[in-house]
This record gives C-alpha cells, structure tokens and sequence, in this order.
C-alpha cells in the first residue's frame, strides 16, 4: 500500500500535462500512488499520460464525460494511500510538496493539512502574491472563503475516511472540502510556497461572477441552509473572493 494516493482528472489538458507529470515525477518523496482519470479527452493527453512506464501511474479513462468531480471520484474508489492529495492536470508541484506535506502531517498529528501556493499565469510566472496558507481552518470559516485549494492540501484518510465530490455541482470542491470539515475541528497552515496554480483566464473558477449561483447551492442544497443564511455566506464568499484575487489587494 502506498503511503500517499494522488487524485487528478484530466480533460483536454494536453497543453500542460506533461509539466504537471515531471513535477509529479521528480518529488523526493516517492511511496505514491498517482490515479488519473482521463474524462474522455478528445486530445492527445492519453496519450502523453501513457508514454511514461511507470507502475505507480494508474490511468483510468471515464465511460463518458462526468466533469472533474465524478473524474475524481472514480480515481478515489481505486486509491488505497493513507493520505489523499489531489493535483489537476495543468498544476504543478515543487520537488519537496509531497515530502514536506506528509512530514507535517505526521508531525502534526494533523487530519488535514494545507500549504501556501503560486499564483501564475498560463507559463507558471507568478501574477500575484502567493496564497498564504495563514491560519488554521475549520466547518465556520470555510463557508466564507474556501482557503483549501485541491493543489496544495492532503487529508488522512485513514483518521477521516475518503470523501466523495459532489457530481453536477461547479464548486464540488468547496462542498467536499466542508464536508470533511464536519468531521474533524481543524485543518493544519504549512506556511511554505510547494504548489503553482496556473490563473487561465477559461477557467471557470476564475469566473466569480458566472458562479454565484452555483455557490448560493452550496449553502442551500447541499449543506441545507436557510435562504436568508445562504444569501449571508453567498456575500461573505464573493466579498473575499474579490480580496483574494484583486491586484488591489495582491
């Protein structure tokens, strides 16, 4: 059993993928586990996936296209590591993310664990301040911002069990990440830059504005809240959402 699994879905991401796997590929820590679930990508990022022969990379291709969250759930039914990370296919690692991650982790005694990370642009130069990973996280903080970024976070799923994405919903990783908070009291700040976000201007959780919506259900269906207390956390997020990519604030 590897110690960590490795989660990433990848669709189209034949741009940046092979990037994303040397950064995966040259870690100094090396008991993982890497499960990519290739959402029926109609490039040639299978492909590049299957040009390196190594017995730690799982590749898994979807039936049919489910989106990143039902990408990525496929991948964690087949992941039997005892800490959970996930990486997209256009992100990037630091040699020592892993190493420095499951040595905190340990360290620690934390259950969940989340370090700072670059904020790029589509070449990996940074564009803004790096996110600080500044304070600890718990279940009341993270329904007005959600400071766990997939890309720089780890849980024990060992201590937590795994967690499952929520499929259909755009901000299925906001929703995962308070589940799991619902379980434990709080997540662990490793205030080291080991991760670089790529900032594409397609993305779609760059596009606040189009995802307001979709984040007022994250209150209202899936953690059930009341209309008026959904609409209170709806404006807290896109507040902080302004402060955290604004270059006035950065």
């Amino acid at each position: 059993m590897p110690e960590v699994s490795i989660i990433t879905p990848c669709y189209n991401s034949s741009a940046f993928l092979e990037e994303t796997i040397c950064s995966v590929m040259n870690q100094t820590f090396t008991d993982w586990e890497w499960l990519i679930t290739d959402d029926q990508s109609t490039d040639n990022s299978v492909e590049i996936i299957q040009k390196h022969q190594d017995s730690r990379i799982k590749l898994i291709i979807a039936e049919k296209n489910g989106g990143a969250g039902h990408a990525r759930n496929l991948s964690l039914k087949q992941a039997s590591g005892k800490f959970i990370t996930f990486l997209d296919a256009d992100d990037f690692w630091e040699p020592n993310f892993l190493e420095e991650m499951v040595n905190f982790m340990k360290q620690e005694k934390a259950e969940i664990a989340y370090s700072n990370y670059a904020r790029c642009d589509e070449n990996l130069i940074p564009k803004i301040e790096d996110f600080k990973a500044d304070k600890e996280v718990n279940f009341d903080n993270l329904l007005k911002t959600c400071r766990l970024s997939l890309l720089s976070s780890m849980y024990d799923s060992q201590r937590v069990g795994k967690e499952f994405f929520p499929e259909g919903s755009k901000r299925e990783d906001h929703v995962m990440w308070l589940n799991l908070l619902k379980k434990i009291p709080t997540g662990k700040p490793l205030p080291k830059t080991m991760a670089k976000y790529r900032m594409r201007e397609n993305s779609i959780s760059r596009k606040k504005q189009n995802i307001i919506k979709d984040q007022y259900l994250v209150y209202k269906d899936f953690m059930n809240f009341s209309t008026l207390k959904s609409l209170y956390y709806t404006a807290n997020w896109a507040l902080n959402g302004f402060i955290k990519y604004s270059k006035i604030f950065n």
